[in-house]
């Protein structure tokens, strides 16, 4: 049974390929369109996924997309309807959108699909299944767990913003939802959007600004008492009531009432690129603390109504590694699994999944301890031809070494010497995480590799943080943290042993001496609150990057390093040599490592561009 799933024309799109209920193939259109978060069908995508196996149209059982349109047409009509007269801009610019197109998404489907070889006489059924169990389907069925709880937060689907349900062997059984306009995602993206980030990809940086807050503020203690008295109401199973008079989402082209919210809390909304103020920094710690509060309680009685041992978590809440590790802190299960594509792009590959076992019936295959997302290193490849063509197009000068110790080993004492790599090796990561195969990687013992690394690499904020890649069996000795968190998707302290002492004064430093302070032994991974994204790297899921680590340890005693995204800010992650090589001479990447060669930046040729190529990207 051969499923290609989709999602598309949202955000995030996105194909997925699965054969028996083996995940084969997913990749998100951004990597091959360089627009980030494509909502574009998904053809190149699609194409990769049928080329990767070798399938032809006449092999595919069913196409499924992620969510049902229809539905989601019903609650756009049933909100305007609600607050009508307001929101009459938002329905006349909507709904020329809606009946051109998504009323219409079943045909819009197929003629898409038409455009890369499908034809009306192939077999292949068009599947719907609900938004939401697309994203329960997404982390249950590649979980190693045969039965668990399964908690799955985001915007908004058709109805849901929130569900659980209980999945056990094949079947997934939805027990409680809430319903939009109340939702705790749509809560973080209008912080987000009042705190001058872009909505849909700016809660990261929300979350990384939190901990520039000081808890013991009386400024952070008033902003969630506003939150919690005046925003929302806060019930014990997690579930959450908005107040609508201070929100412009359900009929507006705004997230918030400006004007309302600078009332409530004392400042005007945050400009993008404005200088970032303390109480920008106690406002995003006020509404990280209650997002946890929320995902606790939630995550609580997901357990009181399964009784399950384990979780399972999706949706675009579910990338708040923050929360997520406070989560476990609980104890509430014995173990939980995160999607690591948990949005919508991961939402192609549950649509796909729901599919071969729910509708299909297909029966599901559990390796105790293993998940089935294989490292989520599942989108293309690339050979040392195409490495060779890409340096002939450029008249690139490059270094191959016959065996990758000797090219590990190498690396391994550039890292030590302070230079920034640029890293891509096997097949590209699905989801937004960079994983170590499409990776920018630095010393995480250097204590100028942050700033180096965020103004003259990744041309971001200076507050943004970096994740550590740890050997598995070492991560305990840095971090206090004894499971694995091989997709960077849990943030657990650095131990006390290489911890240094904030100084007296520290909460009254401003957020940019806080920023340069020397927290720990490990200066570039250590986040002002002494804590870490952690993710912890495998010899069976990634040999090659392991065997980087296991090298630079050998020669440092450190098996610590730097792992952040390769690309710049607003730039999709690069896929192909191509895309790394030109991200490699447009910043100050020292060596670029595809496959056995590498490039040293000194060289090369000198590199020009016609125009501003920073303008090709939208800042994110």
């Amino acid at each position: 049974m051969k499923i290609l799933g989709i999602s598309a024309f949202y955000h995030d799109s996105a194909a997925a390929l699965v054969d028996n209920g083996v995940i084969v193939a997913a990749a998100q259109e951004e990597r091959f369109t360089r627009k980030k978060h494509d909502e574009s069908f998904p053809s190149n995508a699609i194409r990769f996924c049928l080329r990767h196996e070798g399938f032809s149209w006449d092999e595919i059982d069913a196409v499924v997309f992620y969510d049902k349109p229809l539905l989601k047409f019903e609650r756009l009509l049933e909100t305007y309807y609600a607050f009508a007269p307001k929101g009459l801009r938002s329905f006349l610019t909507a709904m020329p959108v809606w009946i051109k197109e998504k009323m219409f998404l079943k045909r819009l489907i197929r003629q898409e699909l038409e455009k890369l070889g499908y034809k009306k006489t192939h077999k292949a059924k068009l599947l719907f299944p609900e938004h939401h169990l697309s994203h329960a389907a997404s982390a249950f069925y590649p979980s190693p767990f045969t039965r668990s709880a399964i908690l799955t937060i985001d915007g908004v689907g058709e109805w849901a913003t929130a569900s659980i349900s209980l999945g056990d062997g094949k079947d997934i059984t939805m027990l409680k939802e809430m319903h939009f306009p109340h939702s705790l995602g749509l809560l973080y993206s209008a912080f987000t959007y009042f705190l001058g980030f872009r909505v849909n990809s700016g809660e990261y940086k929300l979350m990384g600004l939190a901990p520039y807050g000081d808890p013991s503020s009386p400024d952070v203690a008033r902003y969630m008492n506003v939150i919690l008295n005046k925003l929302i109401r806060l019930k014990e199973d997690g579930s959450i009531w908005l107040n609508q008079q201070y929100f412009d989402y359900a009929t507006g082209l705004r997230m918030v009432n400006e004007k309302s919210w600078e009332l409530l809390f004392g400042f005007p909304a945050r400009k993008p690129e404005d200088p970032l103020e303390a109480r920008h920094c106690s406002l995003g710690l006020a509404i990280q603390n209650i997002t946890e509060e929320i995902v606790i309680r939630m995550a609580r009685e997901a357990q009181r109504l399964t009784g399950a041992e384990y979780l399972c978590m999706a949706g675009g809440v579910a990338l708040n590694c923050v929360s997520n590790g406070k989560l476990q802190k609980t104890g509430l299960f014995r173990d939980i699994f995160i999607q690591p594509a948990a949005g919508d792009a991961g939402g192609a590959l549950g649509a796909a999944l729901a599919a071969a076992h729910i509708y299909f019936g297909q029966d599901r295959q559990v390796t105790a301890g293993m998940d089935a997302m294989s490292g989520s290193f599942l989108g293309p490849a690339f050979s040392d031809l195409d490495v060779i063509q890409t340096a002939r197009r450029y008249k690139a000068i490059y270094t191959h070494y016959d065996h990758f110790g000797e090219l590990s080993d190498h690396v391994a004492g550039l890292l030590a010497d302070g230079h920034v790599i640029g890293w891509v090796q096997g097949r590209m990561e699905f989801g937004p995480r960079a994983l170590g195969a499409r990776s920018i990687l630095g010393d995480s013992r250097n204590p100028e590799m942050q700033k180096k690394l965020n103004l003259k690499i990744k041309f971001r904020e200076s507050f943004r943080p970096f994740a550590p890649s740890v050997l598995a069996e070492a991560c305990s000795e840095y971090f206090d943290y004894k499971g694995i968190s091989p997709y960077m998707l849990l943030v657990h302290s650095v131990v006390s042993e290489i911890r240094n002492p904030t100084p007296a004064n520290y909460n009254a430093l401003e957020l940019r001496e806080k920023l340069y302070f020397q927290r720990s032994n490990l200066p570039s991974v250590t986040h002002i609150d002494y804590s870490a994204r952690i993710q912890t790297v495998h010899r069976d899921t990634n040999p090659r990057y392991y065997s980087l680590i296991q090298a630079f340890r050998e020669l440092t005693g450190c098996a610590v390093i730097v792992n952040t995204s390769f690309n710049v800010r607003g730039e999709p992650i690069v896929c192909t040599p191509e895309d790394a090589f030109r991200c490699f001479m447009r910043t100050e990447m020292d060596y670029l490592v595809i496959g056995n060669f590498v490039f040293d930046k000194k060289q090369q040729l000198h590199w020009e561009e016609k125009g501003n190529w920073k303008e090709e990207f939208t800042l994110d």
